[in-house]
């Protein structure tokens, strides 16, 4: 028997790799499949969909995911273990942020947030690869003072 070994953000790499929101009325038919198994709604991919991502490949992993909200980027905070930043593993963590410049703390679960796979520290920064960052899959740095929490649901 083969044993196959990968992480969750080389699923997501995979399943999302050049995915993008199409401009204009059309859809990404991936995020919108993504945004559909978190959630009855929407109807296109013309909302926030960073929460989808890992939702999607944590089903297909069979792994944790939140039971209610599944499109809140704050929802991650009550999934799986809480790690410490020094503890964070690449690939395998979710990294949840804050949003906006008095966002509340990591209490408050319905507020907006953001969630990616955690990738490292880079001086003050937080290298994260996530769903609608700039409208794309892709990576992004975000100051560490937004970190809420990290996550492992493995």
């Amino acid at each position: 028997m083969n044993i196959i070994h990968t992480t969750a953000l080389e699923v997501a790499k995979n399943l999302f790799k050049d995915v993008q929101e199409v401009e204009g009325p059309e859809s990404h038919p991936l995020i919108l499949a993504a945004l559909r198994m978190a959630a009855e709604w929407p109807e296109n991919d013309e909302v926030p969909w960073c929460a989808a991502v890992p939702f999607m490949v944590c089903q297909a992993l069979g792994l944790p995911r939140p039971k209610a909200a599944g499109l809140m980027a704050r929802a991650w905070l009550g999934v799986g273990q809480s790690v410490p930043l020094e503890d964070a593993a690449p690939g395998f963590d979710l990294v949840i942020l804050a949003r906006g410049e008095d966002a509340p703390g990591p209490e408050v679960l319905n507020a907006p947030g953001h969630v990616g796979y955690f990738l490292g520290v880079q001086g003050s920064k937080v290298l994260v690869w996530g769903g609608n960052q700039t409208d794309a899959f892709n990576l992004a740095y975000f100051p560490s003072s937004r970190i809420l929490g990290i996550r492992r649901v493995v």
